[in-house]
């Protein structure tokens, strides 16, 4: 992977604090994985219905939508880095307070408390990261918070897996024979606190967004830290910021002139038919839909791990190539692909197919389809499109249209799977319909970003037209 002319020193310094930023998108993607491998005990522990079960996991979703809200402003406020270690205590008390809840109410009340801490990661980091790398692997740096996610996600179904053996086959006494194999859901919820613990910490070694810092009139502050990542162009670096932080008042209804409609309707509409298109269907009831799909509830805990392997290498394909070949290849091709699997797995669902591992084949080119494009490129583009001074307020609305989008296929998805009417099949035929709306705005509004500082970006907006 090429860096260009960024000399080494500088590079090991922007991957570290990128990469402790990104550790945010490890709890992010443990937190909604890890509830795919505790439903089946929760549902049937709790006895919920179809519409409890969707409440159950979109509650967290709830809490994402409250996270995300709260974020922007909170980080004008207080400053990117707060934000992120505020994120961190609630992934920690949540999955404490999950771990031990003893009835309905507190498990879901922790389970919203968690979702306010994944709403405010999944708004600030991938912001944070955008503000912080060099514009030359911008790209790169984000994708690493969606590698992450990828991460955590295959970490939670490993996790999953292998607390449910020690389950089925050992024995302890006292809280651990509770917590490990009487109720061992619990025990895959709370290990979620060891990640929030790690990313705590190294957030020490973190500095402050410099383009926040010049938001806040600390100049000397931003160009210090400026000089630490790309040294050759920090005094431009920090007049290009100052000109754009001068230009615009950072009031969010700037946003709604018609040199930001484009960069709005991108903003609003990727990141939440990127949700519709099924993907988290698939990590929140992932055993659950193989179960319908023939395998057993081992097999299926099995082939969820294969489902997190193949997301964490597909990830990496945005990793080397977002900044080589450029944002926009990879959204079209990846959408295209993503289309076209979510039709044949209808398709093998409405012919009563049970060969279980065609249809974990489609899932597989859907998933590997959305880890290279939609998954990654969402984040970069929503975070490099809006103008500096208002740019925290705009991405929590953006990100604020990804959780509506997961909030409606969280709560819906067992309904429409259990439902006579609609089953697996037509519910994957509507996930598919959702991704040729992504793949026309795609094609005809979204620009080609690679390579431009967010100074050059905000530039363009005012140069063309809609």
């Amino acid at each position: 992977m090429e860096i260009y002319s960024t000399p080494h020193h500088h590079r090991y310094y922007v991957f570290l604090i990128c990469f402790i930023a990104a550790i945010g998108g490890f709890l992010f993607g443990f937190d909604t994985a890890v509830i795919s491998g505790a439903l089946p005990f929760v549902v049937k522990q709790f006895d919920f219905d179809a519409v409890m079960e969707g409440w159950f996991v979109s509650s967290a979703i709830f809490g994402c939508i409250i996270g995300v809200i709260i974020s922007g402003k909170l980080s004008d406020k207080i400053g990117r880095k707060m934000v992120m270690v505020i994120s961190a205590g609630l992934f920690f008390l949540s999955a404490v307070g999950s771990m031990f809840a003893m009835n309905t109410y507190e498990l879901i009340s922790y389970r919203l408390i968690g979702g306010i801490g994944i709403g405010v990661a999944s708004m600030i980091c991938p912001l944070y990261i955008s503000e912080t790398a060099p514009a030359h692997f911008r790209g790169t740096m984000v994708a690493l918070y969606q590698l992450a996610i990828t991460i955590g996600i295959l970490a939670a179904y490993f996790s999953n897996a292998y607390l449910l053996k020690i389950a089925q086959t050992s024995h302890f006494t006292g809280w651990l024979q509770f917590v490990l194999v009487d109720n061992c859901w619990r025990a895959m919820i709370g290990i979620g606190l060891l990640p929030s613990l790690l990313f705590c910490t190294g957030l020490v070694l973190v500095p402050e967004s410099p383009r926040w810092l010049i938001q806040q009139n600390k100049i000397e502050a931003a160009k210090h830290i400026l000089q630490k990542i790309d040294f050759d162009n920090a005094q431009n670096e920090v007049n290009q910021i100052q000109q754009s932080a001068t230009k615009h008042k950072g009031i969010l209804k700037e946003l709604f002139s018609p040199s930001y409609q484009r960069p709005l309707l991108i903003g609003l509409t990727l990141p939440f038919l990127s949700q519709v298109s099924g993907i988290n269907a698939v990590i929140y009831y992932g055993p659950s839909i193989l179960d319908k799909a023939g395998f057993t509830l081992g097999d299926a805990f099995g082939g969820q791990v294969t489902i997190g392997i193949v997301n964490v290498l597909f990830t990496f394909i945005a990793i080397f190539k977002v900044d080589k070949w450029g944002r926009k290849p990879l959204l079209v091709w990846g959408v295209l692909l993503s289309f076209l699997a979510l039709l044949l797995i209808g398709i093998l669902f409405s012919l009563n197919y049970t060969q279980g591992y065609w249809i974990l084949g489609a899932i597989l080119v859907f998933i590997g389809s959305f880890a290279f494009s939609f998954g990654p490129v969402c984040f970069i583009i929503i975070s490099e499109i809006f103008p500096t001074n208002i740019r925290a307020e705009a991405v929590s609305l953006a990100t604020l249209s990804l959780w509506i989008g997961n909030f409606f296929v969280g709560q819906l998805t067992p309904i429409m799977l259990k439902s006579e009417a609609l089953g697996p099949s037509v519910t994957f035929w509507i996930f598919a319909g959702m991704c040729l709306p992504a793949l026309w705005l795609s094609i005809k509004r979204i620009p080609e970003t690679k390579g431009k500082t967010l100074e050059e970006i905000e530039k363009y907006w005012q140069t063309t037209k809609f």
